[in-house]
């Protein structure tokens, strides 16, 4: 059996994903979805198998889909540190930022 891959649009973005692998995706329903709930992206690009033919949409594949099964509802991200200053002046400002995540395994690629 070829393994499957599809390059799906995701929060604006792009991404190949790959049968039975497990990605980070933005924050899905407030992090309130139990682990084991499925999501279904029907933005799907691009339809293939490794070393056969593959199907490109326009923009999107007709019928495609891509169901993922969330393992993880809520995962934090690394703390990013944002610094502003200004020199000659006694303007400095230090925040901070973490990302929330959401982990999902491609459970099943249809198309």
């Amino acid at each position: 059996m070829a393994d499957n891959y599809a390059i799906i649009e995701e929060s604006g973005g792009q991404r190949k994903v790959a049968q039975d692998e497990q990605i980070l995706i933005d924050l899905y329903n407030s992090g309130e979805s139990k682990a084991g709930d499925s999501i279904t992206i029907d933005k799907v690009l691009v339809v293939g198998s490794v070393g056969g033919d593959a199907k490109l949409g326009a923009p999107y594949v007709k019928g495609a889909s891509v169901t993922l099964e969330i393992v993880e509802p809520v995962l934090k991200g690394d703390k990013l540190y944002i610094y502003k200053f200004r020199p000659k002046s006694t303007y400095q400002r230090k925040t901070g930022h973490r990302q929330r995540f959401t982990v999902a395994k491609v459970s099943s690629i249809k198309g």
